[in-house]
């Protein structure tokens, strides 16, 4: 633990220069640059807001401080695991060049996603003030399923970018789970629907349904994350990351063979 500590330490100015070319990669010639990381949720927002309030008629009070919610912490997941999912695969040229910890590979991709998140987070504050929605002092409680819910990311992060490098369909696979989970976590609708089906006890094993209901339980429902609730998200996130870990470790010394 303690060399792993000092390997992480000596290579942190690498960790800090992926997640500036990232940036640059991503808003290069942009007019908005970062910007676009508050718009794209709100525009997205009210693109699914008028599909679901009024189409679907789903009768949730401030439908879109609801939604925007649920979007930003499951954008914050799919864009972690999928960007992490091939960042050791594509990033082969320099891992042959030179040594370094390959997982900080995963790991600045996670941490991008998570900046992302905070700079959407300023989307979800402006979208509460037009509509009028209560600013609790519990708003700052979402520092906990945020906190574990990188952790699961950078876990998830570990597993794929480990996997994707001996069996690439793997990412064809994810798109799809993916897709799976977006309709299994309460997002665009209530979770009262579930009542008298099977997924009204499968669905809350879905790691994504405790992580999107505590964020919500801070910004709607005015309350501190409960004690089990956050033993939940802690339990998920723990788990996730002891596997990716694990398999990382495992798997690392034979990268250079396949990538």
């Amino acid at each position: 633990m303690k060399s792993g500590l000092q390997t992480f330490w000596r290579y942190r100015f690498l960790l800090e220069n992926l997640i500036q070319r990232d940036i640059k990669v991503r808003y290069r010639r942009s007019k908005l640059g970062i910007l676009w990381s508050v718009l794209n949720p709100l525009l997205m927002m009210l693109v699914m807001s008028a599909v679901f309030s009024h189409f679907f008629r789903f009768d949730i009070p401030n439908y879109p401080v609801y939604l925007l919610s649920g979007q930003l912490v499951f954008t914050f997941f799919n864009e972690g695991t999928n960007s992490s999912m091939g960042s050791v695969l594509y990033s082969s040229r320099l891992i042959k060049k030179v040594y370094m910890p390959k997982y900080i590979f995963p790991l600045e991709k996670s941490c991008f996603a998570f900046l992302n998140m905070c700079f959407s987070l300023i989307a979800l504050v402006m979208v509460m003030v037009i509509t009028g929605a209560p600013m609790h002092l519990s708003v700052i409680g979402v520092i906990i399923p945020m906190f574990f819910e990188f952790v699961f990311i950078v876990g998830a992060g570990l597993f794929l970018s480990a996997t994707a490098i001996y069996f690439r369909d793997i990412m064809h696979f994810w798109t799809i789970i993916v897709t799976a989970l977006t309709y299994a976590t309460p997002i665009f609708y209530p979770e009262t629907i579930w009542q008298g089906t099977i997924l009204q006890y499968v669905g809350k094993l879905n790691p994504m349904y405790w992580y999107v209901t505590t964020f919500r339980g801070c910004i709607i429902d005015g309350v501190f994350p409960s004690l089990k609730a956050t033993a939940i998200c802690a339990f998920f996130a723990v788990i996730m990351l002891a596997i990716g870990a694990k398999t990382f470790q495992k798997l690392q010394d034979n990268f250079i063979l396949y990538i």
